[in-house]
């Protein structure tokens, strides 16, 4: 059931709408003047306000601003026998639902009073469901390194300044840069991601930018590309080191003006976007072996934050396993279980190859898979070792390598390694190499380029 405040100073409207309002099961509170209202306010938990313009003392724009800094989520239907065009237009700027000239119409504002409560009920489930986002996004840790983080988050969010994340796969780059969005003033705008490495180096530029309709083959409509997306809010380019030279050029111009044209247009696009960029390589040697353009890493090197591997802050293994317990606890609607001391310290010592990403589906097969309320030693060894062992007695080796990537990035790594084998056993002769991977010369030409493969004369 939903709650309405009725804030009028003439006693006959207030008695017509409480009437009407209750016959459709609403609860109904009432006052006589808009601080009257305010203190009801404080009081109740209020879904829908329908407010007069002209009241004594505090007058209603007033009293409409309050309750919008106050309580955004409510909202306020505003009614007035002097309406007129000025009016009505300072109260929608002001955050009014709607605006109503008297005499009402009683069907009127019986429909308005719906939609209104319906999208405060909306508000309402989205911050809920925000919530729970936010807990599955938290950033977990008090070591040394995570709170070194957190200060340079603090720090910077404010500030409009590019931030480049550095660490190995699993640590949570993207869980800090989602951090450094809602620390942000960007926080009510999108989070974009993208990931460099999963896109091909010939359709960076559509992705980024927008296409026209019929700008190339397959362009079947216009489309805006991430960054028109993300306006107003943040850009998280994530394995931005794996982007081609020629992508990394087209870029950095854009981030340097925050102005491009889509493929196939010739207007010019501005957009206000922060730039948060990520990377697993080493971005300094990416430079030295001319994989990656120097005057862009000095671009969005602005703020760097390094995230550490999880065995350089063990000591936040416990809190990390409770927490994803507590996830598991809620999306899987699994009993509560925990680790027995000697099982804990196993894993708090055990080397995470990994990282936090490793331990997070550990403990969700755990959760999942044991069946025992507290895990002993020997249940906790025995899923860890069986995860070791299946990736030792793989018939391929390489298999280790990859098991705790995302399949984007084992693909793209293992067809890099692919690409290298078949081209120094052709001695670098790109017709031969191209012959035994089945692919065309051009193709192999463009997956060279894309993955930074030097060819050895």
């Amino acid at each position: 059931m939903a709650n309405i405040l009725v804030i009028d100073d003439e006693p006959g409207i207030r008695t017509v709408l409480r009437d009407i309002f209750e016959d459709e099961n609403y609860s109904v509170f009432d006052a006589g003047d808009g601080l009257l209202g305010l203190e009801i306010l404080a009081l109740e938990t209020i879904h829908l306000v329908v407010l007069d313009v002209w009241l004594p003392g505090m007058g209603g724009i007033d009293v409409l601003k309050k309750i919008k800094h106050d309580y955004p989520d409510i909202e306020v239907i505003i009614i007035s026998g002097h309406a007129n065009i000025d009016l009505a237009v300072k109260a929608v700027k002001y955050g009014a639902f709607d605006f109503l000239e008297k005499p009402l119409s009683l069907d009127k504002i019986l429909t308005l009073a719906r939609n209104a409560i319906a999208m405060n009920t909306l508000k309402t489930e989205n911050k809920q469901l925000k919530s729970s986002f936010l807990a599955e996004d938290e950033m977990i840790g008090e070591s040394e390194p995570m709170l070194k983080i957190r200060q340079t988050i603090e720090q910077s969010a404010g500030s409009d300044a590019k931030v480049l994340i550095t660490g190995d796969n699993g640590t949570g780059k993207e869980l800090v840069a989602r951090e450094i969005h809602r620390k942000s003033a960007r926080t009510s705008h999108p989070f974009i991601e993208v990931n460099c490495a999963a896109i091909p180096d010939t359709l960076i530029e559509s992705e980024l930018f927008g296409h026209e309709k019929g700008a190339f083959t397959g362009a079947l409509s216009n489309r805006k590309g991430k960054f028109e997306i993300a306006d107003g809010g943040t850009l998280f380019l994530d394995e931005v080191a794996d982007m081609s030279l020629s992508a990394q050029a087209k870029v950095l111009r854009v981030i340097q003006e925050m102005r491009f044209e889509r493929v196939g247009s010739e207007t010019t696009e501005t957009v206000d976007v922060r730039l948060v960029t990520a990377t697993n390589k080493n971005i300094q040697k990416e430079i030295a072996e001319g994989r990656f353009r120097e005057d862009l890493f000095f671009r969005i090197n602005v703020v760097p934050i390094h995230v550490p591997q999880l065995s350089e802050r063990k000591e936040d293994i416990p809190l990390l396993i409770k927490h994803f317990i507590s996830l598991m606890r809620k999306s899987e609607n699994v009993e509560t279980i925990r680790f027995s001391d000697e099982a804990e310290e196993m894993l708090i010592n055990h080397d995470w190859p990994g990282n936090v990403r490793e331990l997070k589906n550990f403990v969700e097969r755990v959760t999942i898979m044991s069946g025992e309320k507290i895990i002993d030693l020997e249940t906790a060894s025995g899923f860890l070792n069986a995860k070791e062992g299946n990736r030792k007695s793989s018939s391929n080796p390489l298999i280790a390598k990859f098991a705790d990537m995302k399949l984007s990035e084992a693909r793209d790594e293992f067809e890099k390694m692919l690409l290298l084998q078949k081209l120094e056993e052709n001695e670098y002769n790109i017709t031969r190499a191209a012959q035994s991977l089945g692919i065309y010369p051009s193709n192999l030409h463009g997956k060279i380029k894309k993955f930074g493969i030097e060819i050895k004369k």
